[in-house]
């Protein structure tokens, strides 16, 4: 997935102000805030080119990349906007910011359908890819799960 750079508090100001908007513009007329994942439950945010992958529970952070299996965990602060979630936090001396928004998302190798896009602002780094939450998670394809081809 491309790397593109964004600063952190530009990926923030993006979300609140509704600038990440799904293809069906899902953003509420009312502004009101994004609810449709619940604070309880865990979310994961995952990409490719480079791998990595974040899993949030409450307030706990899980970064996890190929050279560190077992993960880096960090603090991380919830924010809604209008059309999505955001996560800060410190990782590694690094600002994180991350974004989960509605839209359909594929990692372009597992063959798997997300229900959200995911954005991560990590120093000056960004990384694209897509995520999952407990009530809203990824489908496998029908080839993926040994059904028909298409």
């Amino acid at each position: 997935m491309p790397k593109r750079r964004m600063t952190g508090a530009a990926l923030a100001a993006l979300l609140v102000a509704g600038g990440c908007s799904a293809p069906d513009d899902a953003i509420d007329p009312k502004g009101n805030t994004f609810d449709a994942v619940g604070p309880g439950e865990v979310v994961t945010l995952t990409g490719t080119e480079p791998f990595w992958n974040l899993r949030i529970e409450g307030e706990s952070a899980l970064w996890t990349v190929p050279d560190n299996q077992d993960g880096t965990r960090f603090a991380v602060t919830r924010f809604a906007g209008n059309n999505g979630l955001g996560f800060t936090g410190t990782l590694e001396g690094k600002a994180l910011v991350a974004s989960l928004t509605p839209g359909n998302c594929s990692d372009g190798m597992s063959e798997r359908a997300y229900p959200f896009v995911a954005t991560i602002a990590l120093g000056d780094e960004t990384l694209e890819g897509c995520g999952y939450s407990d009530s809203q998670p990824f489908a496998e394809s029908a080839r993926a799960s040994g059904g028909e081809k298409p």
